[in-house]
């Protein structure tokens, strides 16, 4: 007994167009899903403190581009992978070559952009030299000595006293040390994202998105 199988093009039709809903199906799953996720990597970054202009470096890549695909994949990532993965692993940082971290006080200001200070910053800003504070068996500083606080109309700065007598201690009459930077060796950071938890969460969903949007 012999049988034959011939393919009529009604069913090669069908076949090629479940094949497009499966394509725009996986597609659409994988685009909605990674949105989502990236939007929530974000939220992640915003509620843990670390600010909006760190949660937009978060972005996502669709492959392939401009066509939808049984093999639809997504990408997400950051442009500060680093600061990005010392919060998510909570990350020992070192200070190189045995110098020290500088950790700006709020006496320290920023800079525009919110961009956090530096020794050398502060220094050249204000026009004043830091002098380094040794403290056994605790944190070194960076003081500025001969400081006053000036009354500006968004926020109050330092700058240098001039003039007056030098009380015994050196210091200038009317005029005061200031705390600018703690000096440290090391610092721990602590463990304050959970981005692994939400992409696993992300995908459990996928799957069933696909089913959903394949049987619609």
């Amino acid at each position: 007994m012999q049988f034959s199988v011939e393919a009529t093009p009604d069913l090669l039709r069908l076949m090629d167009e479940e094949v497009e809903r499966g394509e725009r199906s996986v597609t659409n799953a994988v685009r909605q899903e990674s949105n989502t996720l990236k939007n929530r990597w974000r939220e992640n970054i915003v509620s843990a403190g670390l600010g909006r202009r760190l949660a937009f470096t978060v972005q996502n890549v669709m492959f392939p581009t401009g066509t939808a695909s049984l093999n639809a994949a997504t990408m997400i990532f950051s442009k500060a992978p680093h600061i990005v993965a010392a919060h998510q692993e909570g990350s020992l940082i070192r200070a190189q070559n045995g110098a020290w971290l500088a950790i700006p006080l709020p006496a320290a200001g920023k800079l525009p952009g919110n961009r956090r200070m530096t020794p050398g910053d502060w220094e050249e800003r204000n026009g004043m030299q830091l002098r380094f504070v040794y403290r056994r068996g605790g944190s070194a500083l960076l003081v500025a000595d001969d400081a006053r606080l000036s009354k500006g109309k968004k926020r109050p700065r330092l700058a240098r006293k001039h003039g007056g007598r030098r009380r015994k201690d050196g210091i200038l009459t009317g005029a005061t040390t200031a705390l600018i930077f703690v000096l440290v060796p090391q610092v721990k950071l602590k463990k304050r994202l959970d981005l692994v938890r939400l992409t696993n969460q992300s995908v459990d969903r996928l799957s069933a998105a696909i089913e959903a949007g394949w049987t619609d």
